[in-house]
């Protein structure tokens, strides 16, 4: 566990090279992000700092992984915010490459995980975990990490980066924390920051929605349509609003499920405003 010592120093590391060399003879715990640090990262790197001797962040807005260029424009950005905080969780270094670092003049290599990675998320951002699989499998290759965490939040993500690590025997153990959430049971993204008052209120109804599906369940209601009506009602009555999918599916394999049979993935992304939010929970 890292230890707060006088004599601490962060290691802010730019390229591959270096953070090859620092990396080399360690075992690492790897909380790989996209910056914006937020109270769920934070919950990640606490995990990591109990599980390795060497903890290192990664901050890389990855451009491959974005539907559009305003999209990725748009992508909160304070680097030195950011340095500021992850020096105040006393994690041992920062990778934070610049973009022709990690994706040279000419690099043309993707890293498609199949079917998985096609479904929810990945129907209505169709390059996303593409360009998810792709950095992670980079970051990997380049840090080779004994550990990575990631968050709950991001379910189907979750799935595809343990498909890949199995898949082509990288060998990292992965970790996945809960969902962090506000005082609301709002779940904790760096997407947040675009609602207003009046969306933020109404994104209260994506976790109770997400809750009442699980009440029925526990009360013997298995029938996922009916599930998903009531859902939808919840979230229509809070702000009529665009529901991209509800989805009640096996935890695993993400297939849609008529009846739900344990362990389940219950999903959902709704627009507020111009922001689209996602939460789950998994019922084992």
């Amino acid at each position: 566990m890292n230890k707060k010592l006088k004599w601490y120093k962060l290691k802010i590391i730019k390229n591959i090279s270096e953070v090859k060399k620092i990396c080399s003879d360690k075992k690492i715990a790897l909380i790989p992000t996209m910056g914006a640090i937020h109270k769920g990262h934070e919950s990640l790197i606490h995990k990591a700092q109990e599980k390795a001797s060497f903890n290192i962040v990664s901050i890389f807005v990855n451009p491959i992984q974005f539907a559009n260029n305003d999209e990725y424009i748009n992508y909160p950005n304070n680097i030195n915010s950011d340095i500021e905080k992850l020096k105040n969780l006393k994690v041992d270094a920062i990778f934070i490459p610049e973009i022709r670092e990690i994706y040279p003049l000419g690099f043309s290599t993707n890293v498609d995980v199949g079917q998985i990675s096609k479904v929810l998320e990945g129907k209505f951002r169709p390059a996303h975990f593409t360009g998810v699989a792709t950095i992670i499998t980079k970051l990997f290759s380049i840090i080779k990490p004994d550990h990575a965490y990631f968050g709950q939040k991001d379910a189907q993500q979750c799935l595809v980066i343990k498909k890949l690590n199995d898949e082509l025997n990288l060998g990292v153990k992965i970790f996945i924390n809960p969902t962090v959430r506000d005082q609301n049971g709002i779940a904790i993204s760096s997407r947040n920051k675009n609602l207003n008052k009046i969306h933020l209120k109404a994104a209260e109804s994506l976790f109770k929605s997400l809750c009442l599906s699980k009440q029925l369940f526990e009360k013997g209601i298995d029938n996922t349509k009916y599930i998903k009506d009531e859902m939808k009602k919840v979230i229509m009555q809070s702000y009529p609003t665009k529901i991209d999918y509800i989805s009640i599916a096996n935890s695993n394999t993400l297939e849609e499920l008529d009846k739900i049979a344990l362990p389940t993935l219950i999903s959902l992304a709704v627009w507020f405003g111009e922001t689209r939010l996602i939460d789950n929970i998994l019922l084992k």
